[in-house]
């Protein structure tokens, strides 16, 4: 089970955003029979399995359940159904407007229930409202019924906007209807896959387990995913299949009974069901619906219990009759993947409305084909789907399934030869679906790309495409109209294509260019030649190829005759890479881009100033001319901008720069400086073609090209010159704090540093000064190094292997990476050991070829071998570590992180115990522990544009100091989130964690309780069960908790979350110390105070060596001990770390601040302390029994006081102020809100947008 139900069931909150709870079963009881008509007929197809006996014309009733928990679950629809209609209903009259604008509320009266209100948006479809009925718990046993409104039946296809007298508040009326075949077999489906929760667990103590406490070297997995011994899951059914008895006579049709169902129950009672158009009939009754939410993609878990698989009736034919099977080729009813994605983009998107049904549309339709293609490449590796090519090496085979385009990662024809052969074919998919990104985000209407999926299965790369309709029919040079089929050789343009890449040029900073064809003649194109224009038979202009969208990375493509930047020749740049198709990531051109535009900026404003000053000659050192200033060069021009003060103080000179005609000679000089391709304005973009090799450019564009050259050069440069040093510092002041390689990643990624200068960044921090503070960084990026060249290992590794020796083959893969036995070896299924001659047979059967036995020679000391020479050849990074055991002790890395990280990265699931990695007597792994391999999928990722919008609109307004209105628009964004991506999305979580906090500060509790429970439920379902960001929300709702007086609860989800964290980094982290600050308080509280002083020291000595020994962070932490020795009346220790503290307050924010203050006051009062214990002591060794002593005192910690400090670590800090202090900030408040209002505050702090909006654009 999930780890959140130890929260469902510690947590004394209800748990709703959509995560429906199971019921209880009611127990069998006999009824009589009856005739059909005696007893009000089920809602027909009801969702309930039954339980009991009956012949085939069955003429007892099933029961719909009774009415008192139907009306529970209405008293809970209700209190939490209406909190969300009106979000935004204080905020202001414009926010009012908008917000109205994206629906209104409906009532649903359902048979036996009381009516309630549902929020819809005019562009829905009646259906919708079906499908929101099907999945509420009250409601999701009618399958067959109809919505009426005033009597009238609602059209199920017609959007509610269209429906005549639908309003607000209008009540909709579930009425049933007959069923049917159609209802039956799409109710059979669903029908047997309910399971049921289990018990509550019992009352936890606040001692933590062994492994949890501070210095402890034991990093069990068990824990990962905690099991209920006691708990099983209740199972109602064991068979659910058709019955002997079908199909149903002509007598009884004329009854109305449609088929005949035999199950057997967990009791092991064989019963017949008759289904007919009025319901179930039997003679038995029991509900058990099944609580589950999809996520929008499969979140896969690395680890696993062991599960035995039984008999199942019903999941047998559900594997084996749905669509959802191998082949999906059943005529009329496969999806037309590409009609949908590219219908979805053509919907309106004038207003909100029909903007979040679109944005909605496109999501569904995304996730939907990102599952699709998963599936189907997953069939295509394991042999499921035939080729088109059949005749084709395996390598080259091709397939189309379920509309779906599939091709395998190798260099076809060599295709790829002059790029790198079968390295490029595997880098190309994923530059190209970072091409299908960046276009699909630009969004210009009439230009389309091609639903795009990259599958890691296996070891193979599977590229799936939606299909361009008619591209099946007619040859590749027959379709490209626009681009080249032959990496620039023969390249052709078309005007369409031209109009609309040009749209896309300036967000995606591409170049107007040409290029020479095969008869030199010039063709002009706005993309990368290897970009192909076709258009389809439905008359759409589609774009595919998009792998050279952005610029070639110069600092791993060496070219002959061109030498780089200084800063990029000092780290040893150009290396050579495995391919050549190393690019620039978007985020690096954005972020060059933008730091090119402050020194155009600085440099216009250096020599605007150097005008005046000789123009008022009141600056002797600025004499020269503007001749002089026109023949600086531009390092010279690029080193005197660095000497401007920030330009933003600069608005009035710039503008002169501007609206004076004769400052035009500024701009053309600091247009050339920086390399703009303009003359008159700021306009940087890059020419993809560069460096290509076969594309060749008109005489005319030498001096051009040659300024492109130069900028890629700069561009190179900047990367590992300013990007790079600015993720280390970012590190090394805690502003970035990854916690494993995909945090990591991550954080490179968003500064545009791809990961193959991962070897640079460690010699960065190794570098550094201060590499003590980033040893954890040190830490993780070589545990990310290690896994991922394991990883390219193993997609090699893994290709030659039947699917029958996976396991085997997976299992010793692990131990030759993990395992400290030297002498590790494969076990052969029985089956490999055929004749040479039957091996050849199959082996021409894998993907790939190899020999099929060939993994099983692989060695220890050989995997750790082929390691370093991946780390050197791929990273430039020299490891040095002949073993696993030799790398734990050089680098201080974890067996169990490591395990976890190449599990992640290559899809692989083990089974969940406790394995002894250690052990130089036998293997760590076995065949038996790998339960399964999953594929790693890469996907375009749509947004919720409006949604974002309102979520940063209410960050700002959080960061003003508006909270309601802030918690209004974020409450806003949260329903805008639900209605585009459903209720599980990465966002939604972001939302409510920060509704959450908002909850908090301003004094609900409660609700933050709430709003964090659901963040975390969200957080386990989409990002996994122990990703950092699940830690974090684990320690907000922990913080929740304490304030709400669960205090126990409270201390079992920060034991949870140390678990978390040591399992994926270590106790050797940053941010460590804060949860362990957090413990060690909470522990304080309930005066634990010796296991509190183990976490509080534990966060001291972290504070100390991260943040260094002078920080106040430092101090802090002294303090918090200070308080716990003192509670424990240890006055000496308690004095000697609050003086720590005190001198570091003192030393580092003066005598005169508050916490200084506070700081001495606290000394003065330990020191009476220590002073009174001192003379109680020397009175009781002086007179002994007759000692006359003083009462102590002892202050036990309060709850407040302990929350206040709970508060300050992390980071809430609530400041108190006077009544005058109110008042003020009051008529603050109004001044400024009369200034917005009024205009002011754009015409001060808006100059540099205005600024923006005037500067002269070339397009």
């Amino acid at each position: 089970m999930l780890v959140t139900e130890e929260i469902h069931q510690l947590c004394a909150v209800d748990r709703r955003i959509g995560f429906h709870r199971g019921r209880s079963r009611v127990q069998p009881a006999a009824c009589p029979p009856a005739a059909p008509s005696s007893n009000p007929p089920a809602a027909p197809f009801s969702r309930l399995p039954a339980s009991a006996h009956s012949s085939p014309p069955c003429v007892t009733l099933l029961m719909n359940g009774d009415a008192g928990h139907d009306q529970a679950e209405e008293a809970d629809s209700k209190q939490y159904g209406n909190a969300d209609a009106d979000p935004a209903e204080d905020a202001n009259e414009q926010e009012v407007i908008v917000i109205q604008d994206t629906g209104f509320t409906v009532k649903i009266q359902a048979p036996g229930t009381e009516p309630f209100d549902l929020q819809v948006s005019p562009q829905e479809m009646v259906q919708e409202i079906h499908q929101v009925l099907m999945d509420r718990e009250d409601t999701c046993h009618r399958t067959c019924f109809s919505l009426q409104l005033d009597g009238n039946v609602l059209d199920n296809f017609a959007e509610l906007k269209s429906i005549e007298g639908l309003q607000e508040g209008s009540l909709l009326k579930v009425v049933e209807e007959p069923g049917s075949i159609r209802c039956l077999k799409w109710f059979l489906v669903d029908t047997g896959k309910h399971k049921k929760k289990g018990n509550e667990l019992e009352q936890i103590d606040c001692t933590p387990p062994e492994h949890i406490l501070p210095g402890s070297k034991e990093r069990p997995l068990v824990p990962l995913q905690p099991q209920n011994k006691d708990w099983k899951p209740m199972q109602c059914l064991k068979v659910l299949t058709m019955s002997g008895w079908n199909p149903p006579p002509g007598n009884r049709k004329m009854h109305g009974d449609l088929m005949y169902l035999y199950i057997v129950t967990v009791e092991d009672r064989h019963v017949s069901i008759t289904a007919s158009t009025r319901g179930f009939y039997l003679n038995q009754v029991q509900r058990n619906p099944f609580e589950r939410i999809a996520t929008p993609f499969q979140v896969y878990s690395w680890t696993a219990p062991q599960i035995d698989h039984a008999m199942d009736c019903v999941r047998a034919e559900d594997a084996y009759t749905s669509r959802l099977g191998y082949e999906e080729h059943i005529p009329g009813q496969t999806r037309d993947w590409n009609e949908e994605l590219q219908t979805t983009r053509e919907l309106s998107r004038k207003n909100l409305p029909e903007r979040l049904l679109r944005e909605r549309a496109i999501f569904k339709v995304h996730s939907d084909f990102a599952g699709a293609a998963t599936r189907g490449a997953m069939a295509v590796i394991d042999g499921n789907v035939m080729a088109i090519n059949p005749g084709e090496e395996t390598r080259m085979q091709m397939f189309i399934w379920n509309n779906i385009f599939f091709s395998l990662g190798f260099d076809v024809r060599d295709h790829y030869r002059e790029l790198g052969g079968d390295a490029a074919a595997h880098a190309a998919p994923t530059n190209d679906l970072n091409g299908v990104r960046a276009y699909s985000a630009v969004d210009v209407e009439g230009l389309y790309t091609l639903g795009t999926v990259v599958v890691d299965y296996r070891g193979y790369r599977v590229t799936a495409q939606s299909i361009i309709p008619g591209i099946l029919e007619r040859e590749q040079e027959q379709s490209v109209i626009y681009g080249s089929i032959d990496f620039g050789k023969t390249v052709v343009s078309h005007p369409k294509y031209l109009e609309l890449l040009e749209k896309t040029s300036r967000p995606l900073k591409v170049q107007h260019h040409a290029v020479l064809n095969e008869k030199d003649t010039s063709v002009e194109l706005c993309s990368s030649v290897e970009c192909k224009g076709i258009i389809g038979n439905d008359g759409r202009h589609y774009i595919l190829d998009l792998l050279r969208t952005f610029p070639p990375d110069l600092n791993y493509l060496p070219v002959e005759g061109e030498e780089l930047a200084p800063e990029s020749q000092k780290l040893g740049f150009p290396c050579q890479h495995r391919h050549r198709l190393a690019c620039l990531r978007q985020e690096l051109i954005e972020a060059f881009v933008e730091h090119r535009y402050l020194l155009f900026m600085k440099m216009a404003a250096l020599q605007l100033m150097q005008q005046k000053a000789n123009k008022d000659k009141t600056a002797a050192l600025h004499d020269t001319s503007t001749a002089d200033a026109e023949s600086e060069s531009k390092p010279q021009a690029l080193e005197a901008s660095e000497k401007v003060p920030d330009a933003g103080m600069h608005f009035n000179i710039l503008w002169n720069i501007f609206t004076d005609p004769k400052s035009r000679e500024m701009v053309l000089n600091a247009c050339k400086a920086v390399g703009s391709i303009s003359n008159t304005s700021f306009d940087i973009r890059f020419n993809p073609d560069i460096f290509s090799p076969g594309v060749r450019f008109p005489d005319d564009s030498t001096e051009d090209i040659q300024k492109q050259k130069q900028l890629l050069k700069d561009a190179a440069a900047f990367l590992v010159s300013f990007q790079a040093p600015s993720f280390v510092k970012d590190c090394l002041d805690h502003s970035s704090l990854p916690m494993d390689g995909a945090t990591m990643t991550e954080a490179l990624h968003q500064r545009g540093i791809n990961m193959r200068y991962l070897g640079t960044v460690l010699e960065f921090v190794d570098n550094m000064p201060a590499k003590a503070q980033l040893e954890h960084i040190y830490r993780i990026g070589i545990s990310e190094l290690i896994t991922r060249c394991a990883k390219h290992i193993f997609k090699t590794y893994l290709q030659g292997v039947e699917l029958s020796a996976l396991s085997a083959a997976v299992s010793h893969f692990l131990n030759c990476l993990l395992s400290s036995f030297p002498d590790a070896v494969a076990h052969l299924p029985a089956d490999e050991l055929v004749s040479r001659r039957k091996s050849r047979k199959r082996r021409n059967r894998v993907p790939g070829g190899g020999d099929n036995t060939a993994w099983a020679s692989l060695t220890p000391s050989e995997l750790w071998k082929n390691i370093n020479s991946e780390a050197q050849s791929y990273y430039h990074s020299n490891l040095q570590c002949e073993s696993v055991d030799q790398a734990v002790e050089k680098y201080g890395l974890q067996k169990i992180t490591l395990l976890r990280e190449i599990s992640i990265k290559t899809g692989i699931q083990i089974l969940i115990k406790e394995y002894n990695f250690d052990s130089r007597h036998k293997p760590a792994f076995t065949e038996e522990d790998i339960l399964n391999i999953f594929p790693v999928v890469k996907h375009v990722n749509p947004k919720a544009s409006d949604a974002f919008h309102f979520f940063q609109s209410g960050q700002a307004k959080v960061q003003q100091g508006f909270l309601k209105e802030g918690c209004e628009l974020i409450n806003e964004a949260l329903n805008l989130f639900n209605n585009v991506y459903g209720a599980m999305h990465v966002e939604i979580c972001a939302c409510l964690r920060l509704l959450a906090r908002l909850n908090y500060i301003m004094g609900d509790h409660p609700e933050a309780l709430s709003n964090q429970q659901k963040a975390v439920l969200m957080s386990e379902r989409v990002l996994g069960i122990e990703h950092p960001n699940t830690v974090q929300e684990y320690m907000h709702l922990a913080l929740y908790c304490f304030a709400n007086g669960q205090l126990s609860t409270a201390l079992k989800l920060l034991y949870r979350a140390r678990y978390l964290m040591l399992v994926v980094c270590g106790e050797d982290h940053p941010e460590m110390a804060l949860l362990d600050s957090n413990i060690g308080l909470v522990l304080h509280g309930v005066m634990e105070y010796d296991l509190s002083l183990r976490f509080l020291e534990n966060a001291l000595a972290n504070n100390s060596k991260y943040h260094g020994p002078r920080s106040l962070k430092v101090a802090l932490s002294h303090h918090l001990v200070a308080r716990v020795y003192e509670s424990k009346a240890e006055f000496r220790s308690a004095l000697q770390h609050e003086k720590e503290g005190y001198t570091i307050y003192k030393n580092q924010v003066g005598e005169a601040h508050e916490k200084t203050k506070e700081s001495s006051e606290y000394l003065k009062y330990l020191t009476q302390q220590a002073v009174a214990l001192q003379r109680t002591m020397n009175e009781i060794y002086k007179n002994g029994s007759n000692a006359s002593i003083m009462p102590l005192k002892f202050t036990a910690p309060s709850m407040a006081s302990v929350l206040e400090q709970l508060n300050i670590i992390n980071g809430i800090i609530f400041i108190p102020l006077s009544q005058k202090d109110l008042e003020n900030l009051k008529a603050e408040v109004q001044r400024r809100q009369l200034m917005q209002d009024s205009g002011k505050i754009e015409e001060q702090q808006g100059g540099q947008l205005e600024l923006d909006d005037k500067l002269p654009v070339d397009d």
